[in-house]
């Protein structure tokens, strides 16, 4: 999941470095035929600039007990876990020009209706629900059903999808090259085995995959705490690709290609056929590479927990949901005022550096340049201020520009 926007932002940054890592992804058929199709009758945009009104992507974390991926759940090693379930669940909003990044994480014990799905052989459809676990859409229909089942619950079309399985993010993890977290307290789970000292962390391969499933042991023990979590480690994961770490590193592209790649051909990674075509995944990457942090904003669909029996069920608080999604559909940039975790995962602890960016030409003088005599000396005009949208304080989350840290169970 994680690793995918990895993908999209590093094995197609904008540079002359990229250039190998695009014609690795184009010349192999692999990726293509192994992708997903959304929709049978819709044609898919040649850009992204062909998107009116932003364009969504939906992404999948899933808990395959196939092959390697057994060896890294209790569960699996038990049986006591059978199919395959979107564990994760998230919506990246791209907006229009201003380009502002938006990932919206769904609880995966939230409630909410499925709709009849097709199904993965062509034979017909499942039976619609009307109360399932998020989670247990990719079990009866895969990635289109997943899909279909957001569509429904933001009443907004989902143009591209993605899930990758455990295995697929330990090695997308190691290609990246880590990414840095921070935990306030020393933690330890024994369901995902991770054990860390409280400080600062970077994170690689197995241990970041133990870091993106934790619950148990921090804030809460829920999903709500680990979704905070997971967004700590996304946070800090743009924060390195934008930084130049990866972008300007031609050994470090090539290799999320074909990690990548490789990844697809063992089926750990699933794309729609959208996102299989690499001037798309350009078009994508030059639309996020400059994106400010405070425009790069995480948030959890807002929820409430159940009463009764099967307290740990989530269900949706629409009238937020409808606040946040209206403004992205009128492109509106967000303020968030609630708390940076409904699960008490992690606690904001500072702001994040900000790279420098070159002054553009048309704000640069040369030095001893002077108006020509009857010329107006050019002055740049003042940027009208955009209404700022502030979601309610039930939605829960955090911005690139500030950094987080876990916080152990029952701080």
């Amino acid at each position: 999941m994680f690793a995918i926007l990895g993908v999209v932002l590093g094995v197609f940054g904008v540079s002359a470095a990229s250039l190998a890592a695009y014609n690795v992804w184009d010349a192999t058929q692999t990726v293509a035929a192994n992708a997903v199709v959304l929709d049978e009758g819709e044609v898919l945009p040649p850009s992204l600039g062909a998107i009116e009104g932003g364009v969504n992507i939906l992404m999948a974390g899933t808990d395959s007990c196939e092959g390697d991926n057994a060896k890294l759940s209790s569960a699996c090693q038990r049986g006591d876990t059978e199919g395959e379930r979107n564990d994760v669940t998230m919506l990246v909003h791209i907006s229009d020009e201003p380009r502002r990044v938006t990932v919206v994480s769904f609880p995966r014990d939230m409630l909410v209706p499925i709709p009849s799905c097709p199904k993965e052989d062509g034979s017909g459809n499942y039976s619609a629900m009307s109360s399932q676990m998020m989670n247990a859409s990719y079990q009866y229909g895969g990635l289109a059903c997943t899909v279909l089942t957001v569509e429904s619950l933001i009443e907004d079309k989902i143009d591209f999808a993605a899930a990758i399985r455990w295995t697929g993010v330990i090695n997308m993890s190691d290609a990246i090259g880590g990414v840095d977290v921070c935990v306030a307290d020393d933690i330890s789970d024994v369901h995902t085995g991770l054990s860390l000292t409280a400080g600062n962390h970077t994170l690689q391969g197995v241990q970041a995959l133990q870091f993106l499933r934790i619950r148990h042991g921090i804030g809460d023990g829920s999903d709500l705490g680990r979704i905070s979590n997971q967004q700590q480690f996304m946070s800090s994961m743009v924060r390195k690709l934008q930084s130049g770490a990866v972008l300007s590193n031609p050994a470090t592209l090539l290799n999320l290609a074909s990690t990548a790649i490789n990844q697809v051909q063992q089926k750990q990674l699933v794309l729609s056929s959208g996102l299989t075509n690499p001037t798309l995944m350009v078009q994508i990457a030059m639309a996020v590479k400059d994106v400010p942090y405070e425009d790069i904003v995480f948030v959890q669909y807002p929820t409430r927990y159940t009463s009764g029996e099967g307290a740990s069920r989530v269900v949706p608080v629409k009238d937020a949901a409808t606040v946040l999604f209206d403004a992205l559909k009128a492109n509106q940039p967000l303020t968030l005022t609630g708390d940076a975790s409904q699960g008490y995962g992690v606690e904001v602890t500072g702001e994040a550096v900000k790279p420098e960016v070159a002054p553009t030409p048309a704000a640069t003088a040369e030095v001893g340049e002077t108006p020509a005599a009857g010329e107006t000396p050019a002055t740049a005009e003042t940027p009208v201020p955009e209404q700022r949208v502030e979601l309610p304080s039930d939605i829960a989350g955090q911005t690139a520009a500030q950094t987080t840290c876990t916080q152990k169970e029952g701080r």
